[in-house]
């Protein structure tokens, strides 16, 4: 494989997935998204030339490992909407979930929301199916045209977990959650299959995983980590006809700038997503809230032949990570688990905001310096760990 043999010289590079998007098609895609008619040639254009440059960007940018950016994508979990049967858009109740965050700090999310604190929009009604092959394929089939003339180190698509999935929308069909959610892994599986056979890698996108904790603020730590266990099982019976290492698993927690006093610690989460059927772990480990999360590698031991896909810049601030620091945090990693079993990644993805007139919190042109930044980084660790 090639990935693995070029592990074994040098840091790779990576990232999460998500890429900003034109403005044109932003504004396309959330007027389909709330609802309002969208002239599908047009869309189908705007999203092929996206894919195609998206795909050229990162590779200028020193990505080994990329995607298509899910230039496609109202967002990472609400695409799933549109390809699922059993769903219907609802009427959201009023106001904002309660959660540790903003129980927390209330004046600093007074009047907006949160990622995981708006109120469903959607629900499930009746027996959740699959039916989202023509959109899947047309994704795929622009990926492949993009990368037409170019030889990436790998090739990857994001597709949104079971628990991720399921949590966009109330249960108004299945006697349990834990039904609704193997009914929605289930469905997902094909979508899951279906990049595989595509020749491409899955990525698993599964914040829910890490921001469960901070969703339910009458949970204890432990009550969590049985919840977790839970998503996990059913996750593992959606991928149970993958091979690992065609699987890659990312999870975060959701928040970007805010003040995120109440996310899990990876200290209660390391040792259950060693447990998934991935062979690659994506997670957030250079924002101020997780870098110190490192040491916890010392004691929870990596299977064997799997591999730690680390944040190295974030997504929770505009500062432009030194590529020294970047050079700094992969080393530490690699000296606990091996060289030839870290690559650098992101710790979430950079997609720019879908309400028009509206700025995204990562500009464009900082989110490439990241990237710089991380191609340098890289570059700057294998010197130090292959001399």
């Amino acid at each position: 494989m090639a990935l693995l043999d070029e592990s074994n010289r040098r840091i790779v590079t990576t990232h999460t997935g998500s890429l900003p998007r034109p403005d044109a098609l932003s504004n396309l895609l959330f007027a389909k998204m709330n609802g309002e008619r969208v002239d599908s040639t047009t869309l189908a254009g705007e999203t092929r030339e996206a894919v195609k440059a998206i795909v050229g960007k990162q590779i200028d940018c020193g990505i080994d490992i990329v995607s298509d950016g899910e230039q496609s994508k109202a967002s990472f979990q609400i695409y799933a909407t549109e390809r699922l049967a059993g769903i219907e858009r609802i009427t959201p109740q009023p106001g904002e979930r309660r959660t540790r965050e903003n129980v927390a700090f209330p004046a600093f999310y007074r009047g907006g929301a949160h990622s995981g604190s708006a109120r469903a929009r959607w629900a499930c009604t009746g027996p959740i199916t699959y039916v989202g092959q023509a959109p899947l394929q047309h994704d795929l089939d622009n990926l492949k045209a993009a990368l037409a003339g170019r030889s990436p180190l790998g090739v990857f698509v994001p597709s949104v977990s079971p628990s991720s999935c399921a949590g966009l929308m109330e249960n108004r069909y299945y006697k349990t959650d834990d039904e609704h959610v193997l009914a929605v892994a289930e469905a997902m599986r094909v979508e899951y299959e279906a990049i595989v056979a595509a020749g491409f890698q899955l990525q698993i996108d599964d914040p829910r995983l890490a921001m469960h904790y901070m969703l339910t603020p009458d949970e204890t730590i432990d009550q969590a980590r049985s919840w977790a266990r839970k998503r996990i099982e059913i996750l593992n019976h959606a991928l149970r006809n993958i091979a690992p290492e065609r699987v890659r698993h990312h999870t975060c927690y959701g928040i970007n700038m805010g003040p995120r006093t109440s996310d899990m610690e990876m200290k209660h989460l390391a040792d259950l997503i060693v447990t998934i059927r991935a062979g690659f772990y994506s997670f957030e480990a250079a924002n101020p809230r997780h870098e110190h999360e490192w040491k916890i590698w010392e004691t929870v031991k990596l299977p064997e032949g799997k591999v730690l896909m680390p944040g190295v810049v974030t997504h929770a601030s505009l500062l432009v990570e030194h590529p020294e620091l970047v050079a700094e945090r992969l080393v530490r990693f690699a000296r606990i688990v091996g060289r030839e079993r870290v690559v650098a990644s992101t710790d979430c993805g950079f997609a720019s905001t879908l309400a028009p007139g509206l700025p995204p919190e990562i500009e464009p042109e900082i989110v490439w310096a990241k990237f710089h930044s991380l191609a340098e980084g890289a570059r700057l660790a294998t010197k130090e760990l292959w001399g």
